[in-house]
């Protein structure tokens, strides 16, 4: 049995051990009892998280629910732990709890959102789109990453006070910056819902051996207000794998699969759904110098100029797991 919050440092772990237990858990008992329970909270349940509050029902008491598990595994009080779903997901956008029979949800439809501009998505008064048919004409997006100065870390998926302004926090103030893109769909007119593992799949080049990329999905709400909701970076030499770290060509065009945080939120009418991309989460993350050397042995860096490519030849795009509305 576990359970996290969808703007915890520890999601991806929440999430893979549930997906591990109910895939090879050794005994069909363990595989058919594993639970998972994920609301909109930090490290821990909690009605208002990174200055949103989520309602009354987002603070479940876990103490009732651990109790309730004791008793079915250790006394065998048959309360219906064993009836019910596996999962319990907080929904954000309508503040919802919904039981879900896995995860992911099986009937999930993987839905990409394609990037495209004029050739100016440099922060949230540039051109950035976000698309649901692929662009028939291709693109480039261009910004310079200085890690002497970085984006600062503004919310997101977070821990302990450090930083202290974890979880769905305004974007934004960062969001002005011309070395972030703002893609941007047009106004929903209809609850677009989603559940489940997001992902990126990113054309991109540099001119430096290494460097980073820092994605964030965002709700975007009819004020303005810009709340994230997932968000997945990567080392760019790490693109094969941790365990395969290779540098990189300068100059030349790689495909980038990104995996993001998993998240369940409804975009609803009149708000609109964004992707943010940039090169630094500071001091969230360690800031990449760019110059390829190992880490922890220079204080070099180097300014990065970053192209993100986009449209019929390099088809970017946030892949979006859709699910059936929150009734």
């Amino acid at each position: 049995h576990v359970y996290g919050g969808w703007f915890d440092i520890f999601l991806m772990g929440t999430i893979n051990g549930y997906i591990g237990m109910k895939k090879n858990a050794a005994t069909v008992s363990a595989r058919a009892g594993t639970r998972m329970i994920i609301g909109p909270w930090g490290h821990g349940p909690s009605q208002s998280y990174g200055g949103v509050d989520f309602g009354v029902n987002a603070n479940m008491k876990m103490f009732d629910r651990e109790l309730k598990f004791y008793d079915f595994h250790l006394k065998g009080i048959k309360n219906g732990l064993d009836r019910e779903d596996p999962v319990q997901l907080f929904y954000m956008g309508i503040n919802k709890w919904r039981s879900e029979k896995d995860y992911p949800l099986p009937d999930t439809k993987y839905t990409p959102l394609y990037l495209t501009s004029g050739g100016k998505a440099n922060s949230v008064t540039g051109n950035g789109l976000l698309v649901s048919e692929q662009p028939n004409t291709g693109g480039i997006d261009k910004y310079a990453y200085d890690p002497l100065n970085p984006v600062i870390t503004l919310g997101g998926n977070n821990c302990c006070g450090t930083p202290t302004d974890a979880g769905p926090a305004d974007q934004r103030p960062i969001e002005r910056r011309e070395d972030v893109l703002v893609y941007s769909s047009d106004f929903l007119t209809a609850p677009l819902t989603i559940a489940g593992p997001v992902k990126i799949k990113l054309f991109a080049a540099t001119d430096a051996k290494d460097t980073d990329w820092m994605i964030k999905l965002i709700d975007v709400y009819p004020d303005g207000k810009s709340m994230p909701v997932s968000e997945g970076i990567l080392r760019a030499k790490f693109r094969e794998g941790l365990d395969s770290p290779r540098l990189l060509n300068p100059g030349q065009v790689y495909e980038y699969n990104i995996e993001m945080t998993g998240t369940a939120n409804v975009f609803l009418p009149r708000h609109r759904i964004r992707i943010d991309i940039t090169s630094s989460n500071f001091p969230q993350f360690d800031r990449n110098p760019n110059t390829g050397a190992p880490l922890g042995t220079s204080a070099e860096t180097r300014v990065a100029q970053q192209s993100i490519y986009h449209g019929n030849t390099y088809p970017s795009h946030v892949l979006l797991p859709v699910v059936r509305a929150v009734e």
